[in-house]
C-alpha cells in the first residue's frame, strides 16, 4: 500500500494540477509586483489626409473686409512616434494586493497538500478493499476444495449404490454456487483494481500485483480526542483560515480604493508633417515634444459602488466562518464515529474469530459423523454454508476495522504517516 500511495502522489492528475496552481500563484505574485514597476509603452502613428479640412476666416485678415476666405490648414501626411512612461508612486491598494498575492501562494500550497491527503485516503481505501477481496477468494477456494473432495466421495458411493443421485446433485449445486460467487468476486476484484489504478494515475492497460501479506493499520483505539487541538493541525482547517485571510484582504483592498493614489508620468514624442511622403529625407525637420508630471487621483463619489463591493466581500468572510464551524462539527463527528467503529469492529473481529473457530469445529465433527453414517448430507452442507458465512463475516469486519482506522487517521490529519 505504501508503494501504491507514493506512486499516486507522483502521478495522480489532480496532484499535478495542484502543482500547476502553485506555479500559477508564483506568476501571480510577479504580475502584482510588476504593476508597481515603471510602465513604458511605445507609440507610432501615420495620418494621411487626401482632402484637408477647410475653415473660413474673416476677410479682414487679408484686406477683404466683409468676406469669408476659405483656408486649409495642415499637410497631406503626418507621422508621429514616441514613448510614454508611467510610475506608481503611492497606492495603498497596490500594497494590499501584494500581500494578497503572497497569501494566494500559501493557499495553493495548502490545496496541493489537501489533494495529496485525499489521494492517500482513496488509494488506501481501494487497496484495503482489494486485500479483503483477495482474502474472500481464499475462503471460497477452501470451501470449494472441501466440496470437491466430498463430491468425489459421493460419486464413488453412488457408483457403489451407497449414496443417491440426489445427494450427489446437492453437492454439485453447492459447488456451482461457489463457482458463480468466484466469478462475481473476480469481476469485483477487477473493478477494484481499476479503481486503484485510477487513483494512482496508472494506465488502465497496465497490470498490477497486490502483495499477499495483508497491510494492517496499527492505529490504537483512542480513549478520548481533543477535537479542537486536532482541528488546528488539519490541512483543510488551515486552508479555510487562509481563505478567510484572503477574503479579509479583499475587503481591505476595496477600502484602500478610498485613499488617494499618486503616480508620475512622462512622454517623449517626435513628429513630422509633409505634403510629400519623404519622411526619410534627413534635410526635412522633425519636431520633438517632452512632457513630465505627476498625477494625483482623489476618489470623491462612485455611486456607492465601493461600499456595496465591501459588503459583498464581507459576506464571503462570513461564509468562510460558517465553513469553519461546519468543519469543526464534522471533525468531531468523524472522530467519534471512527472511534466507535474501531471499537465495534475490534470487538466484532474477536467474536467472529471465535465464531469461525467454532464453525470449523462443527464442520469437522459433522464431517466425521457423516463419514460414519451418523449425520445426513444436508446437515453437512448446512455446516459448510455456516462456516463460509462465518469466514466472510470475519473478512468484512476486518475490512471495516481497517477502513475505520483509515478514516480516523484522516480525521486527525495524520494520513501521511502511511508513507513514513
Amino acid at each position: 500500500m505504501q508503494d501504491a500511495i507514493k506512486f499516486a502522489l507522483a502521478n495522480n492528475e489532480n496532484i499535478k494540477k495542484a502543482a500547476l496552481d502553485e506555479q500559477s500563484a508564483e506568476y501571480k505574485i510577479k504580475e502584482t509586483k510588476g504593476s508597481g514597476l515603471p510602465q513604458l509603452n511605445g507609440t507610432g502613428q501615420l495620418n494621411t489626409f487626401p482632402a484637408l479640412a477647410t475653415q473660413l476666416l474673416p476677410g479682414e485678415l487679408a484686406g477683404q473686409p466683409g468676406t469669408l476666405i476659405p483656408v486649409q490648414f495642415g499637410t497631406k501626411y503626418n507621422v508621429s512616434g514616441g514613448l510614454d512612461l508611467q510610475q506608481l508612486i503611492f497606492s495603498k491598494s497596490f500594497f494590499v494586493g501584494l500581500e494578497a498575492a503572497n497569501t494566494t501562494r500559501e493557499l495553493y500550497a495548502l490545496r496541493k497538500q489537501l489533494s495529496e491527503e485525499q489521494i492517500i485516503y482513496n488509494v488506501g481505501s481501494a487497496y484495503l478493499q482489494l486485500l479483503q477481496t483477495k482474502e474472500q477468494f481464499n475462503t471460497i477456494d477452501a470451501n470449494f476444495n472441501r466440496l470437491e473432495q466430498l463430491e468425489k466421495i459421493l460419486n464413488l458411493q453412488y457408483r457403489n449404490d451407497v449414496a443417491t443421485k440426489v445427494q450427489v446433485n446437492r453437492v454439485t449445486v453447492s459447488k456451482t454456487n461457489l463457482e458463480n460467487q468466484r466469478q462475481t468476486l473476480n469481476a469485483a476484484f477487477e473493478q477494484q483494481k481499476n479503481a486503484l489504478k485510477f487513483f494512482m494515475g496508472l494506465p488502465m492497460d497496465q497490470d498490477i500485483q497486490i502483495s499477499e501479506s495483508a497491510t494492517v493499520l496499527n492505529e490504537a483505539v483512542p480513549v478520548q480526542d481533543d477535537a479542537n487541538a486536532i482541528l488546528a493541525d488539519r490541512i483543510d482547517f488551515k486552508l479555510l483560515t487562509t481563505q478567510k485571510s484572503l477574503y479579509n484582504l479583499n475587503v481591505k483592498n476595496i477600502q484602500a480604493r478610498y485613499y488617494p493614489s499618486l503616480s508620475g508620468f512622462g512622454s517623449f514624442s517626435t513628429n513630422a508633417q509633409r505634403n510629400q511622403f519623404n519622411f526619410f529625407d534627413n534635410s526635412q525637420p522633425w519636431f520633438k515634444a517632452v512632457t513630465l508630471g505627476v498625477r494625483l487621483n482623489i476618489p470623491i463619489f462612485d455611486g456607492f459602488q465601493r461600499r456595496n463591493q465591501m459588503r459583498q466581500a464581507q459576506i464571503e468572510v462570513d461564509k468562510v466562518d460558517q465553513d469553519i464551524q461546519l468543519l469543526t462539527r464534522n471533525t468531531q463527528m468523524a472522530l467519534l464515529n471512527a472511534n466507535t467503529q474501531m471499537k465495534t469492529s475490534l470487538s466484532s473481529i474477536q467474536a467472529q474469530e471465535r465464531n469461525v473457530a467454532l464453525a470449523q469445529e462443527v464442520y469437522r465433527n459433522t464431517n466425521e459423523l457423516y463419514k460414519e453414517g451418523l449425520s445426513p448430507l444436508t446437515e453437512l452442507l448446512d455446516t459448510e454454508v455456516n462456516l463460509r458465512e462465518a469466514q466472510t463475516n470475519l473478512n468484512n469486519e476486518r475490512l471495516k476495522y481497517q477502513l475505520a482506522q483509515l478514516t480516523y487517521l484522516q480525521a486527525k490529519g495524520n494520513l501521511r504517516t502511511l508513507i513514513k
